[in-house]
């Protein structure tokens, strides 16, 4: 998706975008300070994407608290998702409405597959039972 500027100052684009970051880092004009915001933010959302479904505990405490940094309105700290996002000229409330919505696409995604494999289950479970229960008569009814 191409950016785009709105009339308040804000880049707009799709916060989970794969080439965003590459693209935000080929401007020239980053400074050092920003190109290190850039790369916390970065990390913290390919924490928030990578480890949404994670099993062992790293894996959950990463989302867990890029999640909890990403959802944090408190601007106190310069290196807060509030603060880079300005800084950068991106719309937080924009960006974490996004990511959110990612993730809850990601969960019903993975529910829905669930629940299709679920079924699948059973009814592989059924057939070879009937089978069984098919093969028993008949073999009753050659005895009989």
């Amino acid at each position: 998706m191409s950016n785009f500027r709105a009339t308040n100052g804000w880049t707009l684009f799709d916060p989970v975008d794969s080439g965003l970051f590459e693209r935000l880092f080929k401007k020239d004009t980053l400074e050092a300070e920003e190109k290190l915001m850039l790369a916390v933010l970065e990390s913290a959302t390919e924490y928030f994407q990578k480890y949404l479904f994670a099993a062992d505990e790293r894996g959950k405490k990463l989302f867990q608290e890029a999640e909890e940094w990403i959802l944090d309105k408190n601007s106190d700290w310069l290196y807060s998702f509030e603060n880079i996002c300005e800084v950068l000229g991106l719309h937080p409330d924009y960006m974490r409405q996004g990511l959110l919505c990612w993730k809850d696409a990601k969960r019903k995604a993975r529910s829905i597959q669930a629940l299709h494999t679920g079924r699948a289950k059973l009814v592989k479970t059924r057939v070879g039972r009937t089978s069984v229960r098919r093969r028993r008569q008949s073999t009753r009814g050659q005895h009989g």
